[in-house]
């Protein structure tokens, strides 16, 4: 583990504070030491699953940033990274949610091949996981909402990150890691799958990274850039 998390410490030195990738980045360095921290501490039963399992959903987010086309999930958050009219916690939650929406269930399937194991066996470190994620969830809302000069923003804000849940996209990731395994044996549907699941999340990193507020001239130096 120390070596991805090596890696985040680099991008985070590397990127400016601003940076919506920066954002996330912060958000999951602290989640993957904390996960450390618990392997460490006999938290899981099984530290081997655990931190395989760890180390390849690190290492799909590490390449999703550093390749030169990114998964379609990634995208939005890539494009929309020094937007001025998105708030940071957009930005986190979209990294959570192409994260956990996404590349969970291809780190269970990748986690399966190298342990040659069924995902029923990985369930308890899935689920301890996800305990992790969902601890620090309600943190990160409180650390990155507006604080009272964008209460203009406040409620449209509110409004958009409400309709997404860290609980519901854990389950439909088991779901669709279920359905990957199952499918392992007819490549295409697999890949159809695989590709129709990328694009869904995509679209709602999309919607959770609408811009709140922009003034007009911040728009025009921003679609100027892009």
């Amino acid at each position: 583990m120390e070596a991805v998390l090596a890696r985040m410490r680099a991008l985070d030195e590397r990127l400016p504070a601003q940076d919506g990738v920066a954002v996330f980045n912060r958000v999951y360095l602290t989640v993957t030491e904390t996960l450390q921290r618990r392997v460490r501490d006999g938290d899981f039963p099984a530290p081997r699953r655990a931190q395989t399992l760890a180390v390849r959903f690190a290492e799909r987010y590490l390449a999703a940033v550093e390749a030169d086309r990114a998964p379609a999930c990634w995208r939005p958050l890539l494009q929309y990274r020094r937007h001025p009219g998105v708030r940071p916690l957009q930005h986190a939650l979209a990294g959570i949610n192409a994260h956990i929406g996404h590349d969970l269930a291809l780190a269970v399937v990748a986690t399966c091949h190298r342990l040659r194991c069924e995902p029923g066996a990985l369930e308890a470190d899935f689920d301890r996981v996800g305990d992790v994620l969902v601890s620090l969830e309600e943190r990160i809302r409180e650390d990155l909402m507006p604080g009272p000069d964008l209460l203009e923003v406040a409620d449209p804000l509110t409004h958009l990150l409400g309709s997404w849940s860290l609980d519901r996209a854990r389950s439909g990731a088991w779901a669709a890691a279920r359905l990957l395994w199952t499918l392992r044996r007819s490549p295409e549907l697999a890949e159809e799958f695989r590709e129709s699941l990328d694009a869904g999340v995509g679209l709602v990193g999309r919607c959770l990274l609408t811009p709140m507020s922009l003034r007009p001239r911040a728009a025009l130096a921003f679609a100027a850039r892009a």
